[in-house]
């Protein structure tokens, strides 16, 4: 696919913004600190192409005006550990052209080509010259558009990435503003010195499990991998929800609440991938659950807080364990690290990270151009959760998307559960796997339903 770039515009802030640095909090700093892609397919709109592009700027300058710690820049300050200045510098807004058409796509499978469909963002660059917000507005042959958004993940995690996203889409339609951002990191502690040592031992941060035999995980890092993107209908949802819940024992305290759509499906997804695996029965195997903690510190968080504030712990186990006993040990296992996140818990862990010399090993921008970083590639998986976010109706005036996905992820163990936006409690499973290992697992996937 062929994308021309017609023109590229620095978008700054309508109006004066707050300036100087600002300290991020410890959940900011781990993890996904690069940028993260998104991208809305739209039909053809009536509105003009030159319309639509004056439209995008000025509702961005406008968005960024509340907004205004997405036009600042980061800044190393030293042992892994960054800050946020507030400096107005914008951010950046494409306008590009394709020759393919929207049919080209099919059924949006994400690919390789998507590339071409998001700003490219080069960390050669030093990071303080780099937006923390880039947008591309691609035309296609037949008129219909595209909107490709990469966003840095050490300024919002999901939740606040959406509702920026539903704000600027809001002002762009010309309606009046809805929730405001609450932009006061010292709420997550951002800045304040370690306070205590750390009450818990938070596995959470060590190395996950590597392949028996190994000494560390630098020849997975390196192997070819693929996407897939499965559905599940309501009833294959329901099914094995039944499957994860009926042996449910009365005397196990962490079963009296049925177990979840996410802990079901996930379970599964767990099972199937050390299956196509073909893990030996002693081989540990770790799975990294993303959970967001704004309702489980004590006070909550505000609504709106702007940044990050999910927590990634694992659940760990052994492959023969996951597929000897019934999905509801996997669903357990999963519940169990969930239930670890409260209030004392994350105390304990911005501790824990508080009292680290340097943070560089505890984020992903490292896992895939080296050894440093954590790995959940094999013999581990992510399982992160897009089910109760408010990801689909995105209108910034000509209409809703008819597709919405995460960008290209080629990443081993990078796995999504989005809901669909065709039929109320269907399921997509957006993964990638080793391409060794990919068609195995799509038969597994659904051969365990069918089988039960």
């Amino acid at each position: 696919m062929v994308v021309t770039i017609k023109n590229s515009h620095v978008v700054k802030p309508a109006k004066p913004t707050r300036t100087g640095r600002v300290s991020l909090s410890e959940w900011d700093q781990i993890g996904a600190i690069a940028h993260v892609p998104t991208i809305y397919f739209y039909k053809p709109p009536q509105t003009q192409s030159n319309a639509i592009i004056n439209n995008l700027k000025d509702s961005l300058s406008h968005a960024l005006v509340p907004f205004y710690l997405l036009a600042g820049r980061l800044h190393w300050i030293g042992r892994g550990r960054l800050e946020l200045e507030c400096n107005a510098m914008g951010a950046t807004l494409i306008e590009a052209e394709s020759e393919s058409k929207l049919e080209d796509f099919g059924d949006f499978l994400p690919s390789p080509e998507y590339q071409n469909l998001f700003p490219n963002v080069d960390y050669a660059v030093p990071l303080h010259e780099l937006p923390l917000l880039l947008v591309q507005l691609t035309i296609f042959q037949c008129g219909g558009i595209s909107l490709g958004l990469t966003i840095s993940h050490a300024v919002v995690d999901g939740k606040s990435a959406l509702q920026f996203m539903s704000e600027w889409a809001r002002i762009s339609r010309g309606e009046p503003s809805g929730m405001l951002p609450f932009l006061d990191r010292k709420i997550m502690r951002a800045g304040d010195p370690p306070s205590a040592p750390p009450q818990f031992d938070h596995a959470e941060f060590g190395l996950p499990p590597l392949l028996l035999g190994r000494l560390n995980s630098t020849e997975e890092r390196k192997k070819k991998t693929t996407i897939a993107m499965l559905r599940l209908t309501k009833n294959q949802v329901e099914k094995l929800k039944s499957m994860a819940n009926e042996r449910r024992s009365s005397t196990d305290t962490s079963s009296v609440r049925g177990y979840t759509r996410y802990e079901t499906l996930t379970g599964h997804v767990w099972r199937s991938v050390c299956k196509a695996r073909r893990h030996k029965p002693e081989q540990p195997t770790g799975l990294a659950v993303c959970v967001d903690s704004r309702r489980r510190v004590q006070p909550p968080l505000p609504d709106g807080y702007f940044g990050n504030a999910s927590l990634d712990v694992i659940a760990v186990s052994h492959a023969g364990e996951l597929l000897s006993k019934p999905l509801g040990y996997a669903a357990s296992k999963i519940r169990e690290a969930i239930e670890t996140v409260t209030d004392e818990f994350v105390r304990s862990a911005t501790d824990f990270l508080k009292n680290q010399p340097d943070l560089t090993r505890f984020q992903d921008i490292h896992a895939l151009r080296g050894a440093e970083g954590p790995f959940y590639g094999n013999p581990n998986i992510a399982v992160v959760s897009w089910l109760t976010l408010p990801i689909y109706g995105l209108d910034f005036g000509w209409g809703e998307e008819i597709y919405m996905g995460p960008g290209t992820h080629d990443f081993d163990g990078d796995s999504l559960l989005l809901p669909s936006p065709n039929e109320e409690g269907s399921v997509i499973l957006a993964i990638c796997l080793q391409a060794a290992h990919m068609e195995a697992f799509k038969q597994g996937f659904y051969e365990d339903i069918l089988l039960n």
